[in-house]
């Protein structure tokens, strides 16, 4: 029997549906091979020849493969089409010690049609391919961990580097300087209200020109100068100079690509580029959408036939258009090769009660399917048309006026595809007649500085540029986020932190090559080259590590830690202060250190403004920066060392509580409620000498005790509730880390016939997972077909921290 290795359980799942008991289909897990972790993991004077091992996790499921292919003469590798699929795949020969006679297979979509078309032509691996993925993973881990030591020593220990991620952080620090170098300036337009003698409506033009020369955007910069304009129109007469009627056409975009799915499902349904990029995995592996991982518009032919064919029947011949619409990507580095991303099966919606494979996903999968449906029908669809109407009123007083109207005369995929077509009505008007002053109306405006990136912005910024790829946009925004160089604001707007704006600083001007733009994208082209065999990856990655390693040993010799003078003196010691930087921003450190480790806060006059007094002493309390974050501290420090913490908005939390709960459960003695870098907590009242934890739960949290039950998987411990650092609920075991049985659902739990005893009911389908409780009764092993009928409903309570 055949063996078809991919790389997730959801995608072997859907493919032996197709197959059936012909084809075994198995999963790698993902990535099999990755570069050793504790070193370089590149022979630089080999070639840069990586050093792969076969990660911990993953040692098992190789184990298992390799038995599997010992008795499958057939073996088939089924990883995605692009580079990192193709990587995965020699990964797995390699291995599985399968020597390149593994058959290749790649398709665009997981439907039977397009699987069986696969099986019929096989390939080989395609090392070119490889190569390029290589190049990509070699230079990004020279950068990472190469620099990454530079910025311990020059900034602060825990900071990292990365090849394109700087490139972005640069691109965001750039914009917020625009923002703080903006200057406002003061405008004025002019409003008029008009109504036609024969009709009772009334319709606005604005200004527009005086004596044939167009009033611009600064021409009217004051108030004096608006007001000047309103009185002479005020004592003008008014008639229509032109009317100009034209039909305007408004066509469908493209069908998405990765970065406009990533744009458009983010303004459309507020999901994050990484968010989008999961449910459309998802929704992949379930067959349900073409490969998610693209930058090409072409579509299959035989989708533009069935896409046209539901046109045709669903809403009519004069919404299909003559002939089907192509696209053509203009961007840099478009694999033509690719599609698009459209649905990838019957073009009806799949969840209309007409469709015969009614799928049943959750909500959030429902929400960008069904935008990826609408975006590909659509564009195969005619154009919105729109009559457009552009009115010039004339004043006596030789200004000009204009109104625009415009209706929308034929929906085209307008009538599918959410798209916002403004509509303004104008009354019925003819040239020379007269209209009738309502009112003048000034309008006083200030410029808005540039806007801040959001997540979709940023992608489509990088996307323009060349600064990386389809499988990349969505890991380099959450890296820069989770690095703490970039923060999102209520906004849901990118902003540069403290500590992000030095590194950029850092690296503009000591490795100018890293974080230029230019650079990046050329570097994206090579690799490219690479993928199509017209450049070797050793030679690319060669002519960039020479030069770089020269400028970084250079600049570790060169560059100091950066610190300013200030004019502080230190408080206990009367030594000057400066200004240094930590991974969490700047303070103030006594120079005299290490005698005095003396620090203080930048903002501590902060604080004063709070007006908030130190409970203990009476003091006033200062703001400070400590390892956690941004805390009030005593003004009265050292002698007095009470605290308040500040919430995520820094709003002061109410300070711990001597109110006494339950008794310790190891000394005896009273709880008391306290407050941690994680929220409040019950700690034992004889601290030190007892350090006793125990979560604080809220009433409402009492429902999700359970009683207590044996572990199924050691037999020994028992399984209770417990909580992460973060205070988010989960059941395991009490004898962790010996057992490291957990599940975030509640455990579906029965007696245990003739005994009063309880235990964790067992899956009988899979024998490996246990029943949990959400939605019904379904199996914690995902895996098993008792777990894919269940929707996660619990999943949200699950994430609420209490």
């Amino acid at each position: 029997m055949p063996l078809i290795i991919v790389e997730s359980p959801t995608k072997a799942k859907t493919i032996s549906r197709f197959l059936g008991k012909n084809y075994s289909v198995l999963s790698s897990y993902g990535h099999v091979r990755d570069l050793q972790k504790k070193s370089l993991g590149i022979d630089v004077e080999k070639n840069f020849e990586p050093q792969y091992i076969v990660p911990e996790k993953a040692q098992d499921n190789i184990k298992a493969l390799q038995k599997k292919v010992k008795t499958n003469k057939e073996v088939i590798l089924a990883t995605d089409e692009d580079r990192e699929g193709e990587a995965i795949a020699w990964h797995l020969d390699t291995v599985l010690n399968l020597h390149g006679k593994a058959k290749r297979i790649v398709f665009h979509e997981i439907t039977e049609t397009a699987i069986q078309e696969a099986l019929k032509n096989p390939r080989k691996i395609d090392t070119d391919m490889v190569d390029a993925q290589q190049a990509r993973r070699v230079l990004d881990r020279i950068v990472g961990f190469k620099l990454s030591p530079f910025l311990w020593d020059k900034i602060t220990m825990g900071l990292s580097a990365g090849r394109v991620q700087s490139v972005a952080l640069r691109r965001i620090v750039e914009k917020e300087r625009e923002i703080q170098a903006f200057k406002q300036k003061e405008y004025w337009t002019i409003i008029g209200q008009f109504k036609a003698k024969k009709s009772s409506s009334v319709f606005e033009a604005s200004l527009e020109s005086k004596e044939g020369k167009k009033i611009k955007q600064f021409d009217i910069t004051t108030e004096k100068q608006a007001h000047k304009i309103v009185d002479e129109l005020k004592q003008s007469s008014f008639h229509i100079a032109s009317v100009q009627q034209k039909e305007k056409k408004k066509s469908p975009n493209p069908p998405f690509i990765t970065s406009t799915l990533q744009q458009t499902a983010g303004a459309l349904l507020g999901y994050t580029p990484k968010r989008t990029m999961m449910l459309a995995q998802a929704l992949y592996e379930k067959g349900l959408i073409t490969y998610h991982r693209t930058d090409s518009f072409n579509i299959a032919q035989s989708a533009i036939s069935d896409v046209r064919g539901y046109i045709q029947k669903e809403m009519g011949t004069e919404y299909l258009p003559a002939t089907a619409r192509f696209y053509k990507k203009k961007s840099k580095g478009a694999q033509e090769a690719h599609e698009s991303i459209r649905p990838a099966f019957d073009t009806r919606h799949p969840f209309s009660k007409r469709h015969p494979d009614k799928i049943k996903i959750d909500t959030p999968h429902k929400k960008l399917y069904t935008l990826i449906w609408q975006r590909f029908v659509a564009c195969q669809m005619k154009d919105a048309i729109q009559m457009a109407t552009t009115v010039d009123i004339q004043a006596s007083s030789g200004y000009v006026l204009r109104a625009n109207g415009s209706v929308l005369q034929f929906d085209g995929f307008t009538k599918i595809y959410p798209t916002k077509l403004s509509e303004n009505i104008l009354p019925h008007l003819t040239k020379d007649e007269e209209v009738q002053r309502k009112k003048i109306t000034p309008n006083q405006h200030f410029t808005q500085p540039p806007a801040r990136y959001s997540e979709q912005a940023l992608v489509k910024d990088l996307e323009e540029r060349g600064i990386g790829r389809p499988s990349t946009y969505a890991s380099i925004i959450s890296t820069i986020q989770e690095r703490n160089y970039v923060t999102r604001n209520q906004q849901k707007k990118l902003e540069p932190t403290e500590i992000g704006t030095l590194v950029n600083d850092m690296m503009v001007e000591h490795f100018p090559k890293i974080v230029d733009i230019d650079f990046t994208s050329h570097m994206e082209e090579q690799l490219d080259q690479i993928a199509h065999g017209k450049e070797k990856w050793q030679k690319t990655v060669g002519e960039f590590y020479n030069p770089f390693m020269k400028n970084l040993e250079k600049k570790t010799q060169e560059v100091k830690k950066p610190t300013q003078k200030t004019d502080k003196t230190c408080t206990k010691c009367g030594e000057p202060m400066e200004k240094k930087m930590s991974r969490y921003g700047w303070f103030y450190a006594c120079t005299a250190y290490p005698q005095c480790k003396h620090t203080e806060s930048t903002e501590e006059d902060a604080g004063k403004e709070l007006n908030i007094k130190c409970n203990e002493c009476g003091k006033a309390m200062t703001k400070k920066r400590g390892k956690y974050g941004v805390f009030l501290g005593c003004s009265g420090y050292p002698d007095c060392k009470n605290i308040i913490n500040l919430d995520q908005d820094e709003n002061p939390i109410d300070q711990e509580s001597k109110e006494e709960t339950k008794p310790c459960k190891k000394c005896g003695k009273p709880m008391v409620k306290k407050m941690g870098r994680f929220g409040a907590f019950l700690g034992c009242s004889g601290y030190p000498d007892c350090k006793s934890i125990e979560p604080l739960l809220p009433e409402s949290s009492k429902e999700l005790a359970i009683p207590e039950v044996y572990c199924p998987k050691c037999i020994e411990g028992i399984v209770t509730l417990k909580f992460t650092k973060t205070r988010r609920y989960f059941y395991g075991c009490n004898k962790y880390p010996a057992c490291d049985f957990a599940l975030w659902d509640r455990p579906v739990i029965k007696k245990i016939p003739g005994t009063t005893d309880q235990k964790i009911v067992k899956c009988t389908a899979c024998e490996t997972g246990v029943m949990v409780e959400n939605k019904g009764e379904t199996c914690s092993n995902k895996e098993c077909k008792n777990h894919a009928k269940a929707k996660s409903t619990t999943r949200k309570t699950k994430a609420k921290k209490i």
